[in-house]
Formats: C-alpha cells, sequence, structure tokens
C-alpha cells in the first residue's frame, strides 16, 4: 500500500528529518511510519486499523502522540509552509458525522486533536507537492 510517493516522500523526508527528535538510534522505517500516521488521520480510522503492510499499528500511535506532545507536527507544517505550498482546505458537513455515545463535550486528556489536523494538512500539503501529470 502506497500512501506517499516516492516524489513526495522525496519532499517531505528532509522537513520530517529536520523537525522530528533525534535519538541516538535512527528510527527504522520511518516512511512507513509516518505513512501510517497520514493513513490513519486521512481515514479516521482508530489505530488498530491501520493495514498491516504499514507496520504494527502501536509504533504509528506511539510516534504520532510522542510528535505531538513535543510540537513537531506544528514545527513540520510550519517548514512546508516556509517552501510556499499552499494547502488545501476540507469542510465536512455536520449531518455525516456520528458523535460517540459517550462524547459530552468536555476536553480529552492529551489534546492531539490539533495534530490530527496537522496531519491531514501535511497530507493535503503532499498531494499538492506531488507532480502533476503533463
Amino acid at each position: 500500500m502506497v500512501v506517499l510517493t516516492d516524489a513526495q516522500w522525496a519532499v517531505l523526508e528532509p522537513l520530517v528529518e529536520a523537525c522530528r527528535p533525534h535519538a541516538k538510534v535512527p528510527p527504522s522505517d520511518l516512511r512507513r511510519t509516518v505513512e501510517a500516521i497520514v493513513w490513519r488521520c486521512a481515514n479516521g480510522a482508530k489505530w488498530r486499523a491501520i493495514p498491516a503492510e504499514l507496520g504494527p499499528w502501536w509504533k504509528a500511535a506511539q510516534t504520532f502522540i510522542r510528535w505531538a506532545r513535543l510540537g513537531v507536527w506544528d514545527r513540520l507544517l510550519d517548514a512546508a509552509q516556509e517552501r510556499g505550498v499552499q494547502l488545501g482546505m476540507a469542510f465536512l458537513d455536520g449531518t455525516s458525522i456520528r458523535a460517540h455515545a459517550k462524547a459530552a463535550g468536555a476536553s480529552k486528556k492529551g489534546g492531539l486533536e490539533r495534530s490530527v489536523m496537522l496531519v491531514r494538512r501535511l497530507a493535503d500539503l503532499a498531494a499538492a507537492m506531488a507532480p502533476r501529470p503533463s
């Protein structure tokens, strides 16, 4: 399963490398993990629904949450916008969205909603950066 084309990843990889936290051991399968995060945010699925070919779901979830808390998604979006790429917008009609039975409007622990929005915008950005067929 290909979520990001080679051309999209070629543009996105240097930005990810510049914004991600650096550790003693470099991440294995960074592209696959980023693709799993983009797939999950674009589809609105649960973490466990990530296709197996995109790697273990827990690795994508763990990376997403850690990067959200460290502000990586904010820095990544800022870096992408500095390159001058215009991002698209998506509008959802509230009549087609069902709330969970336990939804009460209280803020959730962790506050990851902003990071989900940022990943969706990065996915739009990656799609905008892809070469257009002539």
